[in-house]
């Protein structure tokens, strides 16, 4: 979109400077603009889900639904549960055009990945965006998937396509379906814009939150029916099991 900010620039010049904390507001001890104490509180994510991140008592476990229906990716990497303060910064980069916030949030993103990386998970060949629908996107004037990509190619070295999945249907939002009416509003919803781009590649999906996972499922089993090798799912949070 012409409305983004343009990857070859540098939008955001505090980051190398001394930074106030984006969440207590007090001079941080270190580059990013969140002091660690903020960040020591955070939301993280321990014990989980091995494939869809799912919050579960232990670590080692496969929660009830992956083990029924297994998700076509093969695993999902997310530092946090989309619990405060995480959803409050989550809900202002997304709705409000809080870069800031977005931009802060995929740096640490960045560094949970590179830890991973340097633990032997496998680096993907390319990271593809969640789609917005088009009448959403005029709405908002930016993705914040793609927003959240680019950052994290950046960051990491690594190659993004955010024009590789299209959405093709208007779909109302997934807010506030379940998971089996979340799955219904996706059906044919996404086409590849080039197939051949695909084949063989492991591929990494870039989104905001995980719920149920349907919209990541769905993505996955479109990339791997056209011949990707692997899908895996990089997002910021990921939300409990109702009730919880």
């Amino acid at each position: 979109m012409r409305c983004q900010p343009h990857n070859g620039h540098q939008v955001y010049i505090w980051l190398k400077n001394v930074q106030t904390c984006l969440l207590c507001d007090e001079q941080t001890d270190s580059d990013t603009s969140i002091c660690t104490p903020c960040e020591s509180d955070l939301p993280w994510l321990i014990d989980q889900c091995d494939r869809c991140a799912l919050p579960m008592p232990m670590e080692g476990l496969t929660c009830a639904q992956c083990t029924q229906h297994s998700p076509a990716f093969n695993e999902v990497i997310v530092p946090w549960l989309y619990d405060f303060p995480i959803d409050a910064l989550v809900t202002r980069f997304k709705h409000q055009g809080k870069w800031p916030l977005g931009r802060l949030l995929a740096e640490l993103l960045g560094q949970t990945l590179q830890h991973r990386f340097d633990e032997g998970l496998a680096r993907p060949d390319v990271m593809i965006s969640v789609p917005l629908a088009n009448k959403r996107l005029r709405q908002r004037g930016y993705n914040q998937a793609a927003m959240l990509a680019h950052w994290l190619g950046s960051q990491l070295g690594l190659s993004v396509d955010e024009r590789l999945i299209k959405r093709v249907k208007e779909t109302p939002a997934q807010q506030g379906l379940d998971a089996k009416a979340r799955k219904r509003n996706l059906r044919e919803a996404f086409a590849l814009a080039d197939a051949a781009k695909i084949v063989g590649q492991h591929v990494a999906l870039i989104d905001d939150v995980l719920t149920t996972g349907a919209t990541a499922d769905a993505l996955a089993r479109l990339l791997i029916s056209a011949g990707a090798k692997k899908v895996d799912v990089y997002c910021l949070a990921r939300t409990a099991k109702p009730g919880d």
